[in-house]
């Protein structure tokens, strides 16, 4: 769950396509496909503030092109990273407001209605199409589980928790096996053991280890609640950090991009990692 590093040469060639693609956006400021380039040249240099202003600039080409559903993507798109960017939260208000002021039936018209609920609708399969990008672990999770028949696809919808990462919490997301546990469908020693077995990934009990409080709290405290993850320690040049999904590529790479450390997962008791969250972020 490592992110890769460049080396010298691939970085200098990643450079060298951002001088050239940013002279071509330029002139041609609705070239979205240049724009695209950029943004993933951006993303492999690990420059995030880069990447949030080319894809608002990718979304502004879309909309200069009638583009609507492409450009509320977009912007979805940003959301998932930084849930209160002002900037596109504003610009999506725009757009449901233009869609409502296009019609010049009032309001209370059956097709001004129809206008607004277009354009919600269009940002909710934006959403969806956003979540769906979002590698939490649910595939192999459900391979695990329900392919392998231990538990029904009926138990794992109703335990799985889709998490919307627009979403303010104040609270650690309740992982999938801790559910599994309190429901009576799956006790969490045996997925402790089902993961530990699958995954590879070194067990850590949390009773008994001091975690690094000051450490934690170096860490977005809303990634850490969203995903249920939690830094415990720092060794060498790694970040050892405690999970009860060794599946979730999306919390390895939202971590990663809070610290330059490399990190070392480890698999703990679910009720340890949130009881030890609340402490953590209160």
């Amino acid at each position: 769950m490592a992110t890769p590093t460049l080396n010298p040469g691939e970085e200098a060639q990643l450079l060298q396509t951002i001088e050239m693609f940013e002279v071509i956006v330029q002139s041609q400021s609705s070239d979205t496909q240049s724009l695209e380039i950029l943004k993933e040249a951006y993303s492999k240099l690990g420059r995030e503030d880069d990447v949030i202003n080319t894809s608002k600039r990718i979304a502004q080409a879309y909309l200069q092109q009638g583009q609507l559903s492409s450009a509320i993507l977009e912007y979805e798109t940003i959301l998932q990273r930084r849930p209160e960017d002002a900037d596109v939260r504003q610009a999506l208000q725009q757009i449901e407001e233009k869609a409502s002021s296009a019609v010049v039936q009032p309001a209370s018209d059956p097709v001004a209605q129809a206008s607004v609920s277009e354009t919600t609708l269009l940002r909710r399969k934006a959403r969806k199409a956003v979540n769906d990008q979002i590698d939490d672990g649910r595939k192999t999770m459900y391979k695990l589980y329900v392919e392998s028949k231990l538990i029904t696809a009926g138990d794992f919808d109703l335990c799985w928790r889709n998490v919307d990462p627009a979403m303010t919490l104040t609270d650690p997301v309740e992982p999938f096996i801790q559910t599994l546990h309190e429901k009576g469908i799956y006790l969490v020693d045996k997925s402790l053991r089902l993961l530990i077995e699958k995954s590879r990934v070194a067990y850590m009990p949390l009773d008994a280890y001091d975690v690094e409080i000051e450490l934690a709290r170096g860490f977005p405290a809303e990634v850490c609640r969203r995903w249920c993850v939690l830094p415990i320690d720092r060794m060498s040049k790694a970040i050892m950090v405690a999970t009860a999904n060794p599946f979730n590529q999306q919390a390895a790479k939202e971590l990663a991009e809070a610290t330059t450390h490399r990190l070392l997962w480890y698999l703990s008791p679910p009720n340890q990692i949130v009881a030890n969250l609340r402490k953590v972020f209160r």
